[in-house]
């Protein structure tokens, strides 16, 4: 990272959503290491805190991103310590996976909630306060399963390709007011989100550091989409260009029409699947 780019960074004000762990957690570690002043949000209470102190952020707490007294509480508190927001990274999202046939209506409510209107709420408070500045850059986390969908994600899929519509659409919406939409899109991340699955025959999943990478590379260099890994944004742009029998056959030959259904390590999954789906604090 060249003194540039440091420079850049150093004093931003960023604020991340589920930055208890994960791709949040490493984007955090990334951008305060290089001179950021990040905040992080998360449901999970303790675990915010302990990741917040541990990183010696200057702020942290409890954030439920469906909430919005809760989304605009934190926000407030960001710009009390910290000053005016210059990044959010609406980070917050979940995966449970299984055949949409038995899913239940809760779970698919809570995917919608947590996954898409977190993603709006967060957009439209932050971008309330950039416009008078005419400043400020709002990067969503989607998801190449918003554009390659797969079988057992069918709820997840759509919440993602509905992150990418929206931040596209916010996007051409504030051409020309100083406030920037980027996503992000990233393949299966070797995070909690992932476990008991496997990634695509032959194409490795991303780290959570990569993803880290990515936002910084967006806020360094605004853009409206950055795909990780390279390989796997590829071919998810080039199933574009195929027929749908072509695309299913890919599918069939990378292993992921059952990597989600029957390929499914329960047990290794389970500790996840019940936080996800609201058995217990996520």
């Amino acid at each position: 990272m060249n003194s540039r780019t440091r420079q850049e960074l150093r004093g931003k004000v960023v604020a991340i959503t589920g930055g208890a762990r994960g791709i949040g957690l490493a984007t955090a570690t990334r951008l305060h290491r290089l001179g950021a002043a990040v905040a992080i949000g998360d449901i999970d209470a303790p675990r915010v805190k302990a990741a917040g102190e541990e990183l010696g952020l200057a702020m942290h707490g409890e954030l439920d991103v469906t909430d919005s007294r809760s989304f605009t509480e934190f926000l407030d508190q960001v710009e009390r310590e910290l000053g005016p927001i210059d990044v959010l990274v609406n980070n917050a999202g979940i995966m449970p996976v299984g055949p949409v046939a038995q899913e239940p209506d809760t779970v698919s409510k809570r995917i919608l909630d947590i996954n898409v209107y977190g993603v709006i709420l967060g957009s439209k408070l932050a971008v309330r306060r950039m416009l008078p500045r005419r400043s400020g850059h709002i990067i969503n986390l989607a998801s190449l399963a918003g554009e390659t969908f797969l079988p057992g994600l069918a709820t997840y899929c759509g919440s993602k390709a509905a992150v990418i519509g929206f931040t596209e659409a916010a996007r051409r919406e504030h051409r020309g007011t100083g406030v920037r939409f980027s996503a992000v899109l990233p393949t299966f991340t070797d995070t909690e989100l992932a476990a008991g699955t496997q990634g695509a025959r032959g194409m490795r999943n991303a780290t959570p550091e990569a993803v880290a990478e990515a936002v910084l590379s967006l806020i360094v260099r605004p853009r409206p989409q950055v795909r990780v890994t390279p390989a796997s944004g590829a071919m998810s742009m080039s199933q574009r260009f195929m027929t749908i029998p072509v695309a299913d056959f890919l599918l069939r030959a990378f292993g992921m029409h059952d990597a989600f259904t029957t390929k499914v390590d329960t047990e290794h999954r389970r500790a996840y699947e019940s936080r996800a789906r609201g058995d217990e604090t996520s």
